[in-house]
């Protein structure tokens, strides 16, 4: 059977108090409707529709071909906000589930197991719901003496006995297609707010003796809707700890959950070890046997295998086997360590490569430059990239060494074997083998200080 899905992602969300629209506030370092998109698809929804108002082009640019659009003018409540998307699913046979872009925490698990539910309930309408301790603000399921779902009553309208009903509505639904889309045009918008409501659906369609069914989740946290910054900060805590959870159920130690931050598209390899206040964040992959020090940010990196970063910022870079970075190096994009590299304290490296072998101990600067493989580049030696006007590269061949305080003023190669004197500017290629040495001969006047 076909499985559609309708994303609500029109609300500008006023309680947020943000210029940036509610749906796009990260969630680990993710928008919280891209969350609700992934898990729909990987729950095996073939198409999606993503309803977008408030901050359109800003969604769509996030959402990108993941899903498709349409646009609703006026918020009128959440069953027009699903009529819009008629002319893209409304003949359509199969299975809709329909979820806000505000829920980050909704698992694949759980929006499988309800569209396995439904189908095999055989029931035209199925709601997500939990039972909470205190449910108050919820919508309550009302079941029948049969058991049956017989209706969603708000808080605002419920009696004392329905109030006490701990089973609640997330907000999440699954719908046979053709039937949702046949009962939206009944639904009317006779209430105090004078909107079209999505539960109403639910009403119409017990009052045609059509068979609607709750499937309970045990997964609470996962149906929460964030609506302020308080609940994001809850949301975001607690994606922190699932995505923490399954990093060592897999075999990756994290000394400190509480404060250790991992995106969820990250991959992290067996005994690999993370200390406190570590960001590791985009599509970064972490090979076996690594080594993340404490207050380390990693962003659409690879790590390797039996690499070691201490307290180091690394960007869509890339670091070999064996290798070590930092303490308080800072890896810039287009970066690439082979294996046993060694990047020190304070270095900076931007679109270097560095093949095996080499190192770069402390205090420099490498950019726009390839290193070749065992090379030694000294303390507070730069590769001069930048005129003011354009970037030049710099080539450095095999066992060379370059001593302190060198400038290599770009474009410049320095061959292999080749040795740079300490404190030198190179503006020529050196050639393999030699010895450069571009500094001012010394001038010493004695007895200077005295006259003075």
């Amino acid at each position: 059977m076909q499985k559609y899905a309708v994303v609500l992602a029109a609300g500008k969300g006023t309680r947020m108090k943000s210029k940036l629209y509610k749906v796009l506030h990260p969630v680990a370092g993710e928008a919280m409707v891209q969350h609700v998109i992934d898990s729909v698809k990987n729950a095996g929804v073939e198409t999606v529709v993503t309803v977008v108002g408030h901050g359109a082009e800003k969604v769509k640019e996030t959402i990108g071909h993941a899903s498709q659009f349409v646009h609703q003018e006026e918020q009128l409540g959440t069953a027009h906000a699903v009529k819009t998307a008629k002319d893209i699913l409304g003949n359509k046979k199969g299975t809709t589930i329909v979820v806000c872009g505000d829920t980050p925490l909704i698992s694949d698990e759980t929006i499988h197991a309800l569209l396995t539910f439904h189908e095999s309930e055989n029931t035209v309408a199925t709601v997500l719901s939990a039972k909470v301790n205190d449910p108050f603000g919820y919508g309550r399921i009302i079941r029948g003496n049969d058991g049956q779902v017989s209706g969603i009553v708000e808080q605002k309208d419920a009696t004392a006995e329905q109030a006490e009903v701990n089973e609640i509505s997330s907000g999440i639904f699954a719908f046979d297609n053709q039937k949702l889309f046949e009962t939206l045009e009944k639904v009317n918008n006779d209430n105090a707010q004078g909107e079209y409501y999505l539960p109403d659906v639910i009403r119409i369609l017990k009052e045609e003796d059509e068979k609607v069914s709750a499937y309970i989740t045990d997964d609470v946290d996962g149906i929460m809707g964030v609506n302020d910054r308080v609940q994001l900060a809850k949301a975001e805590q607690k994606m922190k700890e699932r995505i923490n959870l399954q990093h060592m159920i897999n075999g990756v130690t994290i000394v400190d959950p509480a404060t250790t931050y991992i995106g969820k598209h990250v991959v992290i390899g067996e005994d690999t070890v993370i200390e406190p206040g570590t960001s590791i964040n985009g599509k970064t992959i972490i090979g076996k046997n690594v080594t993340i020090g404490m207050n380390s940010d990693i962003k659409n990196s690879t790590i390797k295998d039996d690499a070691t970063i201490k307290q180091s910022v690394i960007t869509d870079s890339v670091v070999g086997e064996f290798s070590t970075v930092g303490p308080f190096a800072q890896l810039r994009p287009g970066s690439e360590l082979g294996k046993e590299t060694k990047i020190g304290n304070f270095v900076e490296t931007k679109k270097a490569v560095l093949k095996d072998g080499a190192k770069v101990s402390h205090l420099s600067y490498i950019g726009d430059a390839e290193v070749g493989a065992r090379t030694n580049i000294g303390c507070g030696s730069i590769t001069v990239n930048y005129d003011g006007v354009n970037k030049f590269r710099t080539i450095i061949g095999d066992d060379a060494f370059i001593g302190c305080n060198s400038n290599l003023v770009a474009p410049v190669e320095v061959g292999d074997g080749a040795f740079i004197a300490a404190g030198s500017t190179i503006t020529d290629d050196v050639p393999d083998e030699s010895l450069a040495l571009g500094r001012a001969r010394q001038t010493t006047k004695e007895g200077y200080y005295k006259t003075k």
